[in-house]
């Protein structure tokens, strides 16, 4: 991954947990099993960390959407209420690719 690309620090973050956990199980005793199991849990935690913010615009826009489509505001206050909305998106999730 190139690294202008907007998500590359989340690739590096990602790929350093896994690393880390392959790390982690190569020492420890326990069957080739629970080692992948850990891996594996290791990677969905660290791609949940990476995507939080994302989760969680979304889950605002979402409710803002909502209250738009309920007809409730006027063109003036919907327009007002996305611009705000748009305004508080963390950094992270502004302009950026997911994929």
């Amino acid at each position: 991954m190139q690294k202008d690309n907007p998500n590359a620090e989340r690739y590096i973050s990602i790929a350093r947990a896994c690393l880390k956990a392959i790390n982690d199980t190569a020492d420890n005793a326990g069957s080739r099993e629970e080692k992948i199991q850990a891996v594996y849990e290791a990677i969905d935690k660290a791609f949940q960390a990476e995507f939080a913010d994302y989760r969680q615009s979304v889950a605002i826009m979402a409710t803002v959407l909502e209250r738009i489509a309920s007809g409730q505001l006027d063109s003036e206050k919907a327009a007002d209420l996305a611009r705000k909305t748009l305004d508080q998106q963390p950094e992270s999730t502004r302009n950026a690719l997911m994929h």
